[in-house]
Protein backbone atom coordinates (compact mmCIF):
# COMPACT_ATOMS: atom_id res chain seq x y z
CA UNK A 1 0.00 0.00 0.00
CA UNK A 2 2.97 2.39 0.19
CA UNK A 3 2.82 2.14 -3.51
CA UNK A 4 1.77 4.52 -6.09
CA UNK A 5 -0.79 2.01 -7.00
CA UNK A 6 -4.67 2.19 -5.27
CA UNK A 7 -4.87 -0.58 -3.01
CA UNK A 8 -8.54 -0.68 -2.94
CA UNK A 9 -11.55 1.44 -4.71
CA UNK A 10 -12.09 3.39 -1.37
CA UNK A 11 -16.07 4.31 -2.84
CA UNK A 12 -17.25 0.27 -2.74
CA UNK A 13 -17.27 0.49 0.98
CA UNK A 14 -20.61 1.92 0.76
CA UNK A 15 -21.96 -1.07 -1.23
CA UNK A 16 -20.27 -3.77 0.81
CA UNK A 17 -21.83 -2.14 3.70
CA UNK A 18 -25.22 -2.90 2.20
CA UNK A 19 -24.36 -6.60 0.72
CA UNK A 20 -22.12 -8.16 2.76
CA UNK A 21 -24.76 -9.40 5.51
CA UNK A 22 -27.00 -11.07 2.39
CA UNK A 23 -24.01 -12.11 0.07
CA UNK A 24 -23.14 -15.72 -0.37
CA UNK A 25 -19.56 -14.94 -0.37
CA UNK A 26 -18.93 -13.17 2.77
CA UNK A 27 -21.69 -14.97 4.71
CA UNK A 28 -19.59 -18.24 4.12
CA UNK A 29 -16.16 -16.79 4.34
CA UNK A 30 -17.37 -15.87 7.48
CA UNK A 31 -18.35 -18.96 8.93
CA UNK A 32 -14.87 -20.24 7.80
CA UNK A 33 -13.08 -18.07 9.65
CA UNK A 34 -15.45 -17.94 12.50
CA UNK A 35 -14.80 -22.20 12.60
CA UNK A 36 -10.77 -21.70 12.07
CA UNK A 37 -10.64 -20.02 14.95
CA UNK A 38 -12.98 -22.11 17.45
CA UNK A 39 -10.75 -24.92 15.88
CA UNK A 40 -7.10 -23.88 15.21
CA UNK A 41 -6.85 -20.87 17.65
CA UNK A 42 -9.11 -20.95 20.87
CA UNK A 43 -9.84 -18.53 23.37
CA UNK A 44 -8.12 -15.13 23.03
CA UNK A 45 -8.01 -11.82 24.32
CA UNK A 46 -7.20 -9.43 22.18
CA UNK A 47 -8.33 -9.25 18.53
CA UNK A 48 -6.49 -7.38 15.99
CA UNK A 49 -8.36 -7.34 12.14
CA UNK A 50 -6.48 -5.84 9.87
CA UNK A 51 -7.98 -4.50 6.71
CA UNK A 52 -11.08 -4.71 8.65
CA UNK A 53 -13.07 -2.94 5.92
CA UNK A 54 -16.85 -2.21 7.51
CA UNK A 55 -16.02 -4.90 10.11
CA UNK A 56 -18.47 -7.07 8.98
CA UNK A 57 -16.02 -9.97 10.23
CA UNK A 58 -14.76 -8.42 12.92
CA UNK A 59 -18.70 -8.11 14.15
CA UNK A 60 -18.75 -12.12 13.68
CA UNK A 61 -15.92 -12.54 15.90
CA UNK A 62 -17.77 -9.85 18.01
CA UNK A 63 -20.84 -12.43 18.48
CA UNK A 64 -19.07 -15.09 19.09
CA UNK A 65 -16.49 -13.67 21.46
CA UNK A 66 -18.28 -11.16 23.32
CA UNK A 67 -15.67 -10.96 25.99
CA UNK A 68 -12.68 -10.40 23.92
CA UNK A 69 -11.35 -6.88 23.10
CA UNK A 70 -11.81 -6.37 19.87
CA UNK A 71 -9.82 -3.92 17.11
CA UNK A 72 -9.83 -3.25 13.73
CA UNK A 73 -7.11 -1.01 11.65
CA UNK A 74 -7.99 0.02 7.82
CA UNK A 75 -6.05 2.09 5.02
CA UNK A 76 -9.17 3.67 4.20
CA UNK A 77 -11.80 6.10 6.46
CA UNK A 78 -13.98 5.63 3.97
CA UNK A 79 -14.63 2.05 5.51
CA UNK A 80 -13.62 2.92 9.33
CA UNK A 81 -17.10 5.33 8.99
CA UNK A 82 -19.08 1.86 8.78
CA UNK A 83 -16.83 -0.11 10.94
CA UNK A 84 -17.47 2.40 13.95
CA UNK A 85 -21.23 1.97 13.34
CA UNK A 86 -21.27 -1.21 13.23
CA UNK A 87 -19.26 -1.79 16.76
CA UNK A 88 -19.11 1.23 18.32
CA UNK A 89 -17.49 -0.78 21.50
CA UNK A 90 -14.33 -1.54 19.25
CA UNK A 91 -11.12 0.70 18.90
CA UNK A 92 -9.92 1.49 14.88
CA UNK A 93 -7.37 3.14 14.12
CA UNK A 94 -6.60 4.52 10.27
CA UNK A 95 -3.47 2.44 9.34
CA UNK A 96 -1.55 1.34 6.51
CA UNK A 97 -0.33 -2.22 7.34
CA UNK A 98 3.20 -1.53 6.09
CA UNK A 99 4.17 0.92 8.13
CA UNK A 100 2.25 -1.03 11.51
CA UNK A 101 5.07 -0.78 14.93
CA UNK A 102 2.80 -3.03 17.19
CA UNK A 103 4.97 -5.05 19.19
CA UNK A 104 3.46 -8.31 20.85
CA UNK A 105 0.35 -6.33 21.41
CA UNK A 106 -2.12 -9.08 19.95
CA UNK A 107 -3.25 -12.55 20.76
CA UNK A 108 -4.86 -13.43 17.38
CA UNK A 109 -4.68 -11.05 14.03
CA UNK A 110 -6.64 -11.68 11.03
CA UNK A 111 -5.71 -10.51 7.34
CA UNK A 112 -8.72 -11.22 5.18
CA UNK A 113 -8.46 -10.61 1.70
CA UNK A 114 -5.86 -7.96 2.29
CA UNK A 115 -2.85 -8.78 1.56
CA UNK A 116 -2.98 -9.28 -2.03
CA UNK A 117 -3.81 -5.73 -2.24
CA UNK A 118 -0.53 -4.96 -0.79
CA UNK A 119 2.86 -4.46 -3.18
CA UNK A 120 4.97 -4.97 -0.10
CA UNK A 121 3.17 -8.05 1.34
CA UNK A 122 6.50 -9.32 2.63
CA UNK A 123 7.04 -6.21 4.68
CA UNK A 124 2.89 -6.36 6.26
CA UNK A 125 3.37 -9.77 7.42
CA UNK A 126 6.60 -9.26 8.87
CA UNK A 127 4.79 -6.63 10.86
CA UNK A 128 1.75 -8.65 11.25
CA UNK A 129 3.99 -11.53 13.09
CA UNK A 130 6.03 -8.76 15.19
CA UNK A 131 2.60 -7.63 16.78
CA UNK A 132 1.80 -10.86 17.52
CA UNK A 133 2.85 -11.72 21.54
CA UNK A 134 4.27 -15.06 22.02
CA UNK A 135 1.99 -17.90 21.22
CA UNK A 136 -0.59 -16.28 19.43
CA UNK A 137 -1.89 -16.64 15.91
CA UNK A 138 -2.16 -14.96 12.84
CA UNK A 139 -5.15 -15.69 10.27
CA UNK A 140 -4.56 -15.43 6.65
CA UNK A 141 -7.29 -15.37 3.37
CA UNK A 142 -5.95 -14.69 0.43
CA UNK A 143 -7.44 -15.48 -3.57
CA UNK A 144 -5.77 -18.24 -4.86
CA UNK A 145 -4.32 -19.84 -8.25
CA UNK A 146 -2.82 -17.37 -10.76
CA UNK A 147 -4.97 -18.71 -13.53
CA UNK A 148 -7.73 -17.76 -12.02
CA UNK A 149 -6.31 -13.94 -12.79
CA UNK A 150 -9.33 -11.83 -14.57
CA UNK A 151 -10.10 -8.24 -14.81
CA UNK A 152 -12.02 -9.13 -11.75
CA UNK A 153 -8.66 -8.82 -9.75
CA UNK A 154 -7.78 -5.69 -11.89
CA UNK A 155 -11.45 -4.17 -10.49
CA UNK A 156 -10.39 -4.95 -6.90
CA UNK A 157 -7.22 -3.65 -6.97
CA UNK A 158 -5.51 -6.84 -6.35
CA UNK A 159 -1.74 -6.90 -6.76
CA UNK A 160 -1.32 -10.76 -7.21
CA UNK A 161 -3.28 -14.26 -6.48
CA UNK A 162 -1.26 -16.57 -4.25
CA UNK A 163 -0.47 -20.17 -4.16
CA UNK A 164 -0.09 -22.27 -1.39
CA UNK A 165 3.18 -22.67 -1.45
CA UNK A 166 3.91 -19.13 -2.49
CA UNK A 167 1.82 -17.99 0.71
CA UNK A 168 3.27 -20.30 3.22
CA UNK A 169 6.85 -19.94 2.34
CA UNK A 170 6.33 -15.96 3.10
CA UNK A 171 4.19 -16.40 6.56
CA UNK A 172 7.31 -18.95 7.96
CA UNK A 173 9.91 -15.86 6.38
CA UNK A 174 8.14 -13.54 9.11
CA UNK A 175 9.57 -16.55 11.84
CA UNK A 176 6.09 -17.80 12.12
CA UNK A 177 5.34 -21.53 12.40
CA UNK A 178 2.30 -22.71 9.84
CA UNK A 179 -0.62 -25.03 11.69
CA UNK A 180 -3.45 -24.86 9.13
CA UNK A 181 -4.06 -24.64 5.91
CA UNK A 182 -7.17 -25.24 3.44
CA UNK A 183 -8.78 -23.78 0.03
CA UNK A 184 -12.65 -22.95 0.07
CA UNK A 185 -14.53 -21.85 -2.69
CA UNK A 186 -13.69 -25.18 -4.16
CA UNK A 187 -16.24 -26.98 -5.08
CA UNK A 188 -17.21 -23.22 -7.77
CA UNK A 189 -14.18 -23.16 -8.92
CA UNK A 190 -15.49 -24.33 -12.21
CA UNK A 191 -17.73 -21.63 -12.32
CA UNK A 192 -15.47 -19.37 -11.68
CA UNK A 193 -13.26 -20.51 -14.14
CA UNK A 194 -15.96 -19.89 -17.11
CA UNK A 195 -17.06 -16.40 -15.57
CA UNK A 196 -13.39 -15.70 -15.72
CA UNK A 197 -12.62 -16.73 -19.37
CA UNK A 198 -16.03 -15.77 -20.97
CA UNK A 199 -15.49 -13.00 -23.24
CA UNK A 200 -16.23 -9.53 -21.63
CA UNK A 201 -19.04 -7.84 -23.69
CA UNK A 202 -18.03 -4.16 -22.66
CA UNK A 203 -16.86 -2.85 -19.50
CA UNK A 204 -16.65 -5.17 -16.26
CA UNK A 205 -19.46 -4.19 -14.63
CA UNK A 206 -18.53 -4.98 -10.29
CA UNK A 207 -22.82 -4.78 -9.43
CA UNK A 208 -23.37 -8.24 -11.49
CA UNK A 209 -21.14 -9.92 -8.23
CA UNK A 210 -23.63 -8.35 -6.21
CA UNK A 211 -27.25 -8.29 -8.68
CA UNK A 212 -27.95 -11.80 -8.67
CA UNK A 213 -31.16 -13.76 -8.33
CA UNK A 214 -31.89 -14.70 -4.91
CA UNK A 215 -31.93 -18.49 -5.39
CA UNK A 216 -28.38 -18.65 -6.91
CA UNK A 217 -27.29 -16.52 -3.42
CA UNK A 218 -29.06 -19.13 -1.20
CA UNK A 219 -27.76 -22.30 -4.01
CA UNK A 220 -23.96 -20.67 -3.35
CA UNK A 221 -24.05 -20.23 -0.01
CA UNK A 222 -25.17 -23.66 0.22
CA UNK A 223 -22.18 -25.42 -1.58
CA UNK A 224 -20.02 -22.96 0.65
CA UNK A 225 -21.60 -24.83 3.75
CA UNK A 226 -21.04 -28.31 2.16
CA UNK A 227 -17.13 -27.64 1.60
CA UNK A 228 -17.32 -26.12 5.66
CA UNK A 229 -18.57 -29.30 6.49
CA UNK A 230 -15.86 -31.42 4.75
CA UNK A 231 -13.51 -28.86 6.54
CA UNK A 232 -15.17 -29.65 9.61
CA UNK A 233 -14.66 -33.73 8.81
CA UNK A 234 -10.39 -33.18 8.58
CA UNK A 235 -10.74 -32.52 4.80
CA UNK A 236 -8.07 -29.94 3.63
CA UNK A 237 -9.62 -29.21 0.50
CA UNK A 238 -6.26 -28.99 -2.36
CA UNK A 239 -7.49 -26.32 -4.41
CA UNK A 240 -10.24 -23.03 -4.54
CA UNK A 241 -10.65 -20.07 -5.06
CA UNK A 242 -9.46 -19.13 -2.02
CA UNK A 243 -6.74 -20.38 0.80
CA UNK A 244 -7.03 -19.97 4.53
CA UNK A 245 -3.80 -20.24 6.39
CA UNK A 246 -3.77 -20.54 10.15
CA UNK A 247 0.30 -19.30 11.93
CA UNK A 248 1.51 -19.33 15.41
CA UNK A 249 4.43 -17.08 16.80
CA UNK A 250 6.95 -19.50 18.76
Amino acid sequence: MTSTRQPFPSESFELLAAEEDKHWWFRARNRVILWALKKQVGPFNRFLEVGCGTAFVLNGVRKAYPDANLYGSEYFEEGLVHARKRIPTATFLQIDATAMEDIAQYDVIGAFDVIEHIEQDELAINNLARALRPGGSLLISVPQHKWLWSEVDEFACHVRRYSRSELIQKIESAGLSTKYTSSFVSLLVPLMWLSRVRPSKGEYDPMTEFHIPHWINKSLELVMKFELTLMKMGVSLPFGGSLLVVATKP
